[in-house]
């Protein structure tokens, strides 16, 4: 019987952790200067002494790695409580988290368990110095939606934090423009009888999102139709001029929306379409339809084509071989690439600005109206609506890949 046996990684020196922790406590200390050039080096010199000092400290007690995290926080947390207040507090807290959990990482050497035992000290800090880059630039990107959040809750008309939510003070956070809403626009907002037909004709952003749902819906349906049926048709091998077809198909992912719009504009005006509920849903179809070309195709291209061939030779004619044979097995890449063209028209104002009238005004064209006539919060609390159903509607796309490939027989990694 052999055994096995398990990398062990050596230990390295008290002065490697300890570089490393100062750097996050100067990191730390550098951002309480809140931009203040005089205290930046002091502020940093002294995140990096305490950092550096309760880490040896973490280090010697050599309590287990969850304990000397909540350790290290609960001995940061406290003092900054008191000091400053609880948002920092828990800010620091959480360094501190990070700070007791790092040092053990360190300490015993488990950062190179992920790597090979040859790899070079220069590999190993390259490994996680990429990933550490990679962090900051998805903090970069996502940053503008964690403020949103926040924000949407303030009571205050302001676009900014003020100090009691920056005390964590509840009287500071309100469901205010969540309600404004549905208030925004009604007549006898606070009226009990005839209050659900006054909230349903008059309600400005209620107006929008019905306009929104009702355009995405038809749009989407139309672009899945048109998207599914164009992808099976340049599936074939004898389908002729397969490329020039496609990269005219999915062109309105390339070509500026500017222009899409303008041309849109000057064609559904000449036929009698611009400004009406009909040459929006057209012009949102046409910008959805690439996606389901896209997510479809690609699932395509796992389709065994001889299960056609063999539903035919049964006797089956092309309508049902589609809806019996090869229409449930890409499923999933229809329905993926439906909520794509439903995200597409949902977040839409380009197009909707040039092609829709005041009738058809989606959330997106009523955001950027409010954004210009009447600067509101409200506005957060829709964007914060937005992002949450965007981020349902990924998730459900995501789950949805992943059958397919696993109907195809593909294992994800």
């Amino acid at each position: 019987m052999t055994k096995s046996y398990a990398y062990i990684p050596s230990r390295p020196s008290m002065t490697f952790n300890l570089f490393w922790i100062s750097i996050l406590g100067a990191l730390l200390g550098f951002l309480t200067a809140e931009g203040q050039h005089s205290l930046m080096i002091s502020y940093a010199g002294i995140g990096a002494i305490v950092f550096a000092s309760l880490s040896f400290i973490s280090i010697k007690l050599n309590f287990s790695r969850n304990l000397t995290a909540i350790f290290c926080g609960v001995v940061l947390f406290f003092p900054a409580l008191f000091f400053t207040g609880l948002a920092y507090a828990i800010v620091v807290g959480i360094f501190g988290c990070i700070l007791g959990s790092m040092s053990l990482w360190l300490a015993d050497g488990s950062y190179r368990l992920n790597q090979p035992p040859y790899a070079t000290s220069g590999e190993v800090l390259w490994f996680y110095s990429f990933r550490f880059i990679c962090g900051l630039i998805f903090l970069f990107l996502i940053a503008p939606i964690l403020i949103v959040f926040p924000l949407s809750f303030n009571k205050e008309p302001y676009f900014s934090f003020t100090e009691g939510m920056l005390a964590f003070n509840s009287e500071a956070f309100s469901l205010r423009w969540y309600i404004d809403i549905l208030h925004n626009g009604m007549i006898k907002p606070e009226a009990i009888e005839g209050w659900w037909s006054d909230l349903w004709i008059n309600s400005q952003w209620i107006r929008s999102i019905k306009n929104s749902f009702i355009i995405g819906i038809f749009a989407t349906l139309l672009a899945t139709g048109l998207g599914t049926l164009a992808a099976i048709g340049l599936s074939r091998s004898e389908m002729p001029f397969r490329r020039p077809i496609m990269a005219l198909l999915i062109s309105p992912m390339i070509v500026p929306l500017v222009i899409i719009a303008s041309g849109m504009f000057f064609f559904f005006s000449d036929i009698g379409i611009a400004k009406t509920y009909l040459g929006v849903i057209v012009a949102h179809a046409i910008l959805g339809t690439p996606y389901v070309i896209i997510t479809v195709t690609a699932t395509l291209v796992g389709f065994d084509q001889s299960l056609t061939r063999a539903a035919a030779s049964l006797g089956a004619n092309p309508f049902r071989t589609f809806f019996k044979v090869q229409m449930p097995l890409i499923l999933p890449g229809v329905v993926s690439g439906a909520l794509f063209a439903f995200i597409t028209s949902f977040d839409e104002v380009v197009v909707v600005l040039q092609v829709a009238d005041v009738r058809q005004r989606t959330i997106p064209r009523q955001m950027f109206s409010g954004i210009r006539e009447q600067i509101s919060p409200t506005i957060l609390a829709v964007a914060t609506i937005l992002v949450i159903l965007s981020i349902l509607l990924l998730t459900i796309v995501e789950l949805l890949r992943r059958r397919s490939e696993r109907l195809r027989g593909v294992t994800p990694l």
